[in-house]
């Protein structure tokens, strides 16, 4: 018997959904049938398709179980380890479009055909608690390159030739960021990750630092040999536990074998790192905030120039650079900048990862490369919208995004034409809306959370964006009016064109995007005092058709507040409007649609 490698899922996602107790579980079951030597369980990161999570890939059968738990794993052991056949009800499988043939290959599914892995080339592949795994797979081989056989200024030119854009939200040239500081004269120089990924539904760069830890130090280390730094900081949020974990036994494991530290790889080069944890502020994402947090300051925002690059955290020349554009630096330097170039569009170089969320089949982590489309991204990778409602938008680039819709979906997507459609990549956070959505109401969701994590520096932000979100709440609760509709638009401009950091300069953006793309939903909430949607509580109404009604009571007995009357078997059942929370209970217990909403 060839043997078995069994990896499971240890990323937070499906820790939180009980892997490691399966994992501990399959070794039980493995002990118990004597099979510990035929099969080998292998904790990963993050596989991406965390719909199907806690998952369980097994090779080099390449079936691919999702939804496991405790209680299934006896029977897996049972049924595919010792008799060899497959647990057909926990295989995930998919159609071939073209064929419509059903596939069981896990490269094969339509999830992972499309995509081409570079900055998660390991996650869900290797142990990130091993460094030896990380090496096998060609780690370390960047950064000995780059001791090597290059010059720091040639290292540079590498990832300028590559045309690599920073991935954590503007997209400026990440080998031109390294040239500023190189060009600096210090006695000390610095390189920060940051890791202080805040966008509501984002969690590729804790994916990255939980299965590929040894990626972004790599990277760092690359960097600071190229700037002539000799010092580097991970800024990482603390509720990130399990990538905090991971990344300090990274360090450990590196230090021991002398890939960071005194003299790496025999060379004068030195370089060390250190963790900083974030309490979770999403102003600290922007750079200068960042480094007031690392140096014991309140995190707020600084005017620019100087920049980082010339003047950064301790006063000295400082490069920030986020975990997915770190992610490719040692591939990019062990291949090449040709290899890289050649993938993704003319002015967008590379893949992108994307966090896939929202009103999608398959949730998840995406890379793809730049140049893709929305519809691939959202229909043949993602499933399309579940139970066959209609797509709405997409929220692409988090609170600093913008909304796109239907005749959006065969754009190719890259930071320019992100833009040009008035989103924007943002760190990769891509948040799918149907039919059931209301575009007010999702824009009032991204002004409430800017308002709590506006750092109050600046009163455009401060003050402005709580009154955005009192606009937008009046408008969702039908006080709205055509004039304030008006007033919140040219407040929009002013709080864009006046705050002082990126956060407020995009804050609005919801807003802009949403009233260019949907403004007759606008209107409906302030002419008609409706919601299309239905989201809007307080715009809604639910009635009782009399002619309808049974007079069964079921209605009357499931209402919480007692809102519903009438008399069993003699006269129909009418809603009381002032009591009623329009929390659509006598909607689910209607048994024949007596009840409408409007």
């Amino acid at each position: 018997m060839e043997r078995l490698q069994v990896l499971i899922c240890a990323g937070t996602g499906c820790t939180s959904s009980n892997s490691l107790v399966i994992g501990e579980r399959l070794e039980e079951m493995l002990a118990k049938y004597e099979l510990t030597k035929e099969v080998k369980i292998i904790r990963t990161g993050c596989f991406g398709l965390c719909q199907k999570g806690p998952i369980m890939a097994v090779y080099p059968d390449k079936v691919f179980y999702g939804h496991v738990d405790v209680d299934s794993v006896e029977e897996i052991v049972k049924e595919h380890f010792i008799k060899g056949r497959r647990v057909e009800r926990l295989l995930v499988t998919d159609i071939d479009y073209a064929t419509q043939e059903k596939i069981f290959d896990i490269d094969k599914i339509n999830f992972y055909k499309k995509q081409e892995r570079i900055v998660l080339r390991n996650c869900g592949v290797i142990n990130p608690e091993d460094i030896n795994e990380y090496i096998a797979r060609d780690g370390y081989q960047g950064l000995a390159k780059a001791l090597s056989e290059m010059t720091p200024r040639e290292v540079i030119d590498e990832i300028l030739k590559s045309g690599l854009r920073g991935r954590g939200g503007g997209g400026f040239p990440t080998g031109k960021k390294w040239e500023f500081a190189y060009n600096q004269t210090s006695d000390e120089k610095y390189v920060i990750c940051n890791a202080d990924e805040g966008d509501p539904g984002a969690f590729m760069d804790r994916s990255v630092l939980e299965g590929d830890p040894h990626a972004v130090l790599e990277a760092m280390a690359i960097a600071g040999y190229a700037i002539g730094g000799n010092h580097g900081y991970i800024y990482v949020r603390a509720e990130y536990p399990i990538a905090v974990r991971r990344i300090e036994l990274a360090i450990a494991q590196a230090k021991e074998l002398g890939l960071l530290g005194d003299n790496i790889l025999g060379t004068d080069f030195c370089f060390d790192i250190e963790i900083r944890l974030g309490a979770g502020a999403f102003v600290c994402g922007e750079e200068t905030a960042l480094i007031a947090s690392i140096e014991g300051k309140r995190g707020m925002p600084s005017p620019r120039p100087p920049f980082p690059a010339v003047r950064g955290v301790w006063g000295k020349p400082t490069i920030i650079n986020n975990v997915e554009t770190l992610a490719n630096i040692a591939q990019i330097i062990y291949k090449g900048a040709d290899w890289f170039s050649s993938i993704g569009t003319e002015r967008s170089k590379g893949t992108k990862v994307f966090a896939l969320g929202g009103k999608v089949v398959n949730t998840g982590l995406v890379e793809v490369p730049m140049g893709t489309t929305l519809r691939e991204i959202i229909y043949e990778i993602g499933g399309g919208c579940p139970n066959g409602k209609q797509f709405k938008a997409v929220q692409t680039g988090g609170p600093s995004g913008g909304c796109l819709t239907e005749k959006d979906l065969d754009v190719e997507i890259d930071f320019d034409t992100l833009v040009a459609r008035g989103s924007m990549m943002g760190s990769g956070g891509m948040i799918v809306m149907d039919e059931d959505n209301c575009m007010v109401d999702v824009a009032r969701f991204y002004m409430d959370f800017i308002v709590d994590e506006s750092c109050g520096k600046c009163s455009p932000c401060r003050i402005g964006t709580k009154r955005l979100l009192e606009m937008l709440t009046d408008i969702c609760e039908g006080r709205g009016t055509p004039e304030l509709l008006a007033e919140m638009e040219a407040l929009c401009y002013k709080v864009k064109d006046a705050s002082l950091c990126g956060l407020g300069q995009t804050a609005t953006n919801p807003i802009l995007s949403t009233l260019k793309q949907f403004p007759e939903e606008y209107k409906a909430h302030v002419e008609d005092k409706s919601c299309p949607a239905g989201v809007c509580k307080k715009l809604m109404k639910f009635e009782i058709d009399p002619d309808l009604c049974k007079k069964c009571s079921l209605c009357a007995k499931n209402c919480p507040v007692d809102a519903i009357s009438g008399v069993v078997g003699k006269e129909p059942f009418k809603i009381d409007q002032d009591k009623c929370i329009k929390c659509g209970t006598c909607v689910n217990n209607c048994r024949f649609g007596a009840i409408i909403r409007k």
